[in-house]
């Protein structure tokens, strides 16, 4: 039965406001809890910039002095025995406290604030500040009428009912309910009551054993408003992006070089100025600190690792020349520079992660500080690299050693390793995310049973417990206070119990002998194992425990018991290798066969609440606030209690107790997700008992992912409608479960666009939710490479350093990503992916890991077959079947598959992480064609619609001699310098500029007024040459002709070592002078006008682009095609950056078909680097047919993640000799730099025009085609083009002939 009627358990909270000056504004809030028995105050700061402190206290009726509560916010401190003093917490931009009052004599509180960093006070008129607290009626939540009505419409014999006889039944219920009130009766009480009578009533149905989860046959999913979960990383300490350098540090910038620079500080001395710059120099980071000052100077400086406050001397390693170690401090002489008007000290910190450094100057004779303080570099929050690895990988390595060092104690048992992890937690939580990784993987290691958990040492279950519940205690704090980390902090606490203090573990002990006594089973395995939990109680007893249970239920069947403890990795030998052996197999009396599931049930319960994180029942029984009856059956003192749970988790949580075991699970998935959205506004906030909802969003978290896997062999004939909800659960899901979650949120907005406009086989809806899932599969392998990256790095030295199993080391990330719900994710998208292809037509290939290849055939049946065979040259593996699990053999450059393996699978993330190409193919056509190929050298591409493969026209070995035939012909021709430093666009011309700025020029005045073209100027080609071999730069000329005739020699190293030298140039007062004037005179904005660090920023962006020339991958290129590099010269474009809502390139011959009837574009939000450059995702596209602009075909959505903007700037642009020559493919070798820096903004498709604004999307679709046909009759050949638009208007940015 149900009632749709039901008592309001609402009430609008009370709020306050109060004004405190400085913009500083105060809100208060009163609400009652959800159930009506306490009164919550709600104090927030806005707008403040700073932390205060709550100086409080409650107020009884008639009575002024301050009482006490008993419960108090976290961090509340007693002041002087008569006030409170709790510190506010930062969320976001607001600092916040909570405040619960059980006391219902507590009538107001009082409070003042207090600014202890200005020793100030906020007072109201002088007085106190008053929040009053109203009295609230208890009321009865709809859910217990709803139950109460239930068991009375039950009772009945569950008779048919009208909607009348439901509402009686209801009101019944309630006057009942109230009657228990007024005898006195809490809610909770009657909660608890109502509980047991169902309970009961459940016992007592004999009904059959229910059937394996199903769906059902039509699948509804309700949508979520995902945007209230987003939450985006923060940004504001990048101060990188937005500071305005002063002139000393402009100078010292510029001779340190502007790269990698983390930290910019300036601060002001008297007359003269300090500057310090945190540098990342070849992997390490070094602290620059530069002064104006004359004369002797000496930097007195010092350490801080936990505190700001602290000043330790710095360890020896890492001192400069010219220092001297004092007791608590060094002494540094500052040395002159050779390049400019100061003198500098230069701290290589040498992977050392400090909190930071302070220090004081001396200097003629006097100390000099920071008014009347210490200088202090804030270095919290910067990440320095402790090992550098591949890929700028590491790890935190005297955490590790100290771990490999302690883990002989750690095995001696359970409460030793916790313990340990405790103090090692405490002293690395500085280091941030390498430090919690080396915790992470060593636990990880433990609970995979790769290290032994305890070695003759006898401990009792409550000790265990105990040091589990002081360790997750740390974890909690770190979770409240590092969010960056939290990520982290869920694997670390997914991998241990919580634990807990009082009778909890002390439950294992007596409750085992409580089993035998009543069961008859004192001797044989029973006492085996008591033994083993009386010595050291650990998570396998879980396992032992359920396989006792499934044994006895399965009528004593021995091989059920052995099926469990073997499929959970307990077998006979770990058994029998206990301090305590368990070599007997179990036995127990028939006729007690149902007592002993009853308390075996029981017992399962309290192991799960000590040894299992992950458990759910455990955790809803916690997080209720259940009796311990309810975890375990021995009646004893209450578990922890919440009894200001929010109504509607409570509820959920309820629902989700009584109808784990239900058939159909549909239900029950949703009700667990609606949990989970829940508990994310708790674990933003900050209780005594965190971690225990933390725990319980674990474990919704895995029963979701568990719950869909049971589903998996019901999807094999699924239709769309069935998969489709089913991916918008796991998607909501793999959200809550994610700290920063920005690109899954926007994605999941897409996915229920998709889900909304579903129409059956229509190609465009296919194509759009085709991209959304590609969208989807980029972050999922995004993810999985960040986990490789920073946490596999540890897991391999650690492992070395503990001689764990190499298989295990190599597949320990894999195994951690594999356990997440991504991965469940992923294999729903890998189900869908097929019949959706093939509705939109897509194609013959899915890319897994991209690549170009060159290399030859080889077929076989089934991968695993050979993955352990050596390739002895470069071969492309044709594979039958690929499971996921297998390792990709050595010498193999690609597999290719009509297989469909998942995108996270171990041979997935092998092959991105190796650079391997890896793709599934779907024409069987494909596969015919390949095979007759095996034994030939084939060449693989990758295009926007897939792969295509040839037969390679020459042999890999020859590739490098065989060069120079199919450049032939192909000359570069030396451009001299005109004496002119800067040009405007009227006065380009081929021999002082390239082929970018004589295409843009030569268009203007031939379009029409509606194509507009950004403006120009640039440097002509021979200005670099003049400029470095100016006087100004000499010495600096004579380096870089030095390094360039060892490039020449052959030493390809000196590459990068020539562009760093450039980067130290300076400016020819002649090239400034001409730059500004042309540019002024074109109209364009001269960068100097805004302070010289402008200026700065400007000139090397321009050295940046002459540096590109030296470019590895351009310098090879010419030496493969026989040009001589020293002929290659750069000029350098200078146009305003358009603020481009969209960036577009069109080819005016289709380059997928070679029709030249068609233009074929691409279009992405933001500027054109992500589709010109290697960011993942695939652009819109369409094509347009020259007779129809009108009427563009979109053949792909777009599924990039990620758009570049930028604001009001300069892009200076390569334009080299070497670009667009006949015969040679130079465009892309050479770099251009905008003088602002761009930002990342992770798109969100949802609402953009482009896509659902057909209108729209029409009008600009022809208007580039229009462009592009304008642009291919005026050259008479087909174009190149790449353009923005803007506010609805097309910027054509260049043009070349179309390769």
């Amino acid at each position: 039965m149900s009632s749709t009627m039901g008592t309001s358990n609402y009430r609008a909270p009370d709020a306050y406001k109060f004004e405190l000056g400085e913009g500083i504004k105060l809100q208060a809030n009163v609400s009652k809890d959800s159930n009506g028995c306490s009164s919550i105050v709600e104090i927030q700061l806005v707008n403040c910039p700073r932390p205060l402190v709550l100086h409080w206290g409650g107020i009884y009726s008639g009575q002024t002095n301050w009482v006490f509560p008993d419960n108090s916010p976290p961090g509340t401190k007693i002041y002087k025995k008569n006030a409170l003093q709790t510190p506010f917490i930062k969320r976001g931009e607001i600092y916040s406290i909570s405040i619960e009052l059980q006391d219902p004599k507590i009538v107001a509180i009082e409070f003042v604030l207090k600014d202890e960093g200005h020793q100030r006070w906020f007072k109201l008129s002088q007085g106190n500040f008053r929040i009053d607290i109203r009295k609230f009626e208890t009321t009865i939540p709809k859910d217990l009428v709803d139950q109460k009505a239930y068991l009375m419409w039950e009772s009945r014999g569950r008779q048919k009912s009208s909607p009348q006889e439901e509402k009686d039944d209801f009101e019944a219920a309630l006057k009942e309910l109230q009657r228990e009130l007024s005898r006195g009766l809490s809610l909770d009480e009657i909660r608890r009551s109502l509980k047991e009578s169902q309970t009961k009533r459940i016992s007592n149905d004999k009904m059959a054993p229910m059937p394996a989860n199903t769906m059902s046959p039509s699948v509804y999913h309700k949508r979520h408003d995902v945007s209230q979960w987003l939450t985006k990383r923060s940004t504001g300490n990048d101060k990188s992006n937005r500071f305005h350098p002063s002139a000393l540090l402009s100078i010292v910038e510029t001779t340190v070089g502007g790269e990698n620079i983390h930290l910019r500080e300036s601060f002001t001395i008297g007359n003269n100025e300090l500057v310090v710059l945190l540098k990342n120099v070849s992997g390490e980071y070094n602290i620059i600190v530069a002064v104006d000052l004359k004369g002797t100077t000496v930097l007195h400086w010092g350490v801080s690792r936990m505190s700001a406050l602290e000043w330790l001397a710095p360890p020896s390693e890492i001192l400069p020349e010219s220092s001297r170690l004092l007791e608590g401090a060094c002494q540094t002489y500052f040395k002159e520079s050779q390049q400019g008007p100061f003198q500098y000290v230069d701290i290589n910190l040498k992977g050392r992660n400090f909190m930071g450094v302070q220090f004081v100057l001396w200097s003629g004779g006097s100390w000099l500080k920071n008014n009347g303080s210490n200088f202090f570099i804030n270095l919290e929050g910067v990440e320095l690299l402790c090992l550098k690895g591949e890929n700028g990988t590491k790890c935190c390595t005297w955490v590790l050693h100290e771990i490999a060092k302690r883990e002989k104690d750690a095995e001696r048992s359970l409460m030793h390793r916790f313990n340990i992890a405790t103090e090692l937690t405490l002293q690395c939580r500085k280091e941030g995310e390498i430090g919690l990784v080396a915790i992470l993987v060593w636990l990880r290691f433990m609970a995979c049973r790769q290290l032994c958990w305890n070695k003759n040492y006898n401990v009792k279950p409550r000790e265990i417990s105990a040091a589990q519940d002081k360790f997750t205690d740390v974890l909690q704090k770190i979770f409240m206070e590092q969010i960056d980390d939290r990520d982290i902090v869920r694997l670390i606490m997914a991998t241990v119990g919580c634990g807990g203090q009082g009778d909890l573990g002390q439950r294992i002990r007596d409750e085992i002998l409580v089993i035998q006594r009543n069961n008859d089973c004192k001797g044989g395995m029973m006492e085996e194992w008591h033994q083993k939990l009386h010595n050291n109680s650990s998570p396998d007893d879980i396992i032992i425990c359920q396989a006792l249970l499934n044994y006895v239920r399965s009528n004593f069947d021995m091989d059920v018991y052995w099926r469990t403890l073997n499929s959970n990795g307990l077998t006979r030998q770990i058994l029998a290798s206990y301090d305590r052996p368990i070599v007997t197999e179990p036995h127990f009396r028939d006729d007690l066969k149902e007592r002993v599931i009853h308390d075996l049930t029981a017992y399962l319960k309290t192991l799960k609440a000590v040894h299992s994180g992950a458990d759910l029942g455990s955790s809803i029984s916690t997080c209720l606030g259940h009796s311990s009856k309810n975890l375990g059956f021995m009646n004893k003192e209450k578990s922890h209690s919440f009894v200001c749970l929010p109504k509607k988790l409570e509820e959920l949580l309820i629902f989700i107790q009584e109808h784990g075991g239900d058939r159909n699970i549909c239900s029950l998935l949703e009700k667990l997700l609606e949990a989970r959205g829940e508990i994310r506004t708790i674990l933003l906030g900050a209780i005594v008992r965190l971690k225990d909802f933390i725990y319980l969003d674990l474990a919704l978290d895995l029963a979701i992912k568990t719950s869909v896997e049971k589903l998996f062999n019901e999807l094999n004939n699924a239709s769309l409608q069935e998969i489709m909800p089913l991916i918008s659960l796991m998607l909501e899901n793999l959200c809550l479960s994610t700290v920063y979650n920005e690109d899954l949120i926007y994605a999941t907005k897409d996915w229920q666009c998709s889900c909304k406009l579903y129409k059956p086989n229509d190609q465009q809806w296919s194509l759009q939710t085709q991209a959304v899932l590609d969208r989807l599969q980029v972050i999922l392998a995004d993810k999985a490479q960040d986990y490789q990256r920073k946490i596999q790095p540890s897991a391999e030295y650690l492992g070395n350093l503990l001689r764990i199993e190499k298989s295990v080391i190599t597949t320990f990330t894999e195994e951690l990503i594999r356990a997440g719900s991504g991965a469940t994710l992923s294999t729903l998208i890998t189900r869908l992916n097929p019949a959706l292809r093939n509705i939109a037509n897509l194609g013959s290939w899915q890319i897994i890991s991209p690549g170009e290849v060159c290399g030859f055939i080889d077929c076989v049946n089934r991968l695993i077959d050979v993955q352990s065979k050596l390739y002895n040259r470069p071969t492309i593996l044709v594979s039958n079947r690929v499971t996921g699990e297998e390792e990709i053999p050595e010498g193999v450059v690609g597999v290719l598959t009509p297989d469909q393996p998942d995108v996270l699978s171990h041979i997935s993330i092998r092959a991105r992480n190796n650079k391997v190409l890896f793709a599934s193919f779907f024409d069987q056509n494909i596969l015919q064609d390949l095979r007759q190929k095996k034994g030939k050298e084939v060449f693989i591409k990758l295009t926007t619609s897939g792969l295509i493969y040839s037969e390679a026209k020459i042999s890999l070995s020859s590739l490098w001699s065989s060069s120079s035939c199919s450049r032939k012909g192909v000359l570069l021709k030396n451009k001299t310098f005109t004496g002119k430093f800067a040009i405007t666009a009227q006065e380009f011309c081929t021999e002082m500029v390239g082929a970018k700025s004589i295409n843009i020029e030569y268009l203007r005045g031939r379009i029409p007024p509606w194509i507009k073209f950004p403006i120009s100027v640039a440097l002509p080609f021979g200005a670099f040459e003049a400029s470095i071999s100016a006087e100004i730069n000499k010495d600096l000329y004579k380096k870089v002709l030095v390094l360039i005739g060892l490039v020449n020699s052959g030493d390809i190293s000196k590459l990068q070592s020539i562009k760093d030298s450039i980067l130290e140039m300076k400016v020819p007062i002649q090239l400034l002078n001409e730059l500004k004037y042309k540019m002024k005179s074109s109209k364009l904005s001269w960068p100097g006008d805004e302070g010289e660090g402008r200026w700065n920023q400007a000139w090397q962006a321009i050295k940046k682009v002459w540096a590109s020339k030296w470019n590895e991958r351009a310098y090879i290129s010419c030496r493969k095609a026989k040009l001589n590099h020293d002929d290659l010269c750069m000029a350098v474009l200078v146009q305003e950056v358009i603020g481009a809502d969209y960036a577009f390139v069109s080819h005016t011959r289709n380059p997928l078909s070679g029709n030249s009837s068609e233009i074929y574009t691409e279009v992405v939000k933001g500027l054109g680097e992500t589709l010109v450059g290697a960011y993942p995702g695939r652009a819109m596209s369409f094509i347009t047919k020259k007779s129809a602009l009108g009427s563009p075909i979109i053949i792909s959505y777009p599924s990039k993640n990620i758009g570049m903007y930028i604001k009001k700037s300069l892009i200076f642009r390569s334009d080299s000799n070497g670009e667009d020559l006949k015969g040679y493919a130079g465009a892309g070798l050479y770099d251009s730099e905008t003088m602002d820096d761009m930002e990342l903004v992770v798109l969100d498709y949802s609402r953009d025009r482009l896509i659902h604004d057909k209108g729209f999307q029409q009008s600009v679709f022809q208007r580039i085609a229009e462009a592009g046909k304008i642009i291919e009759g005026i050259y008479g050949s087909a174009q190149d083009i790449e353009g923005v638009v803007k506010d609805g208007e097309i910027y054509v940015v260049q043009t070349r002939p179309q390769v």
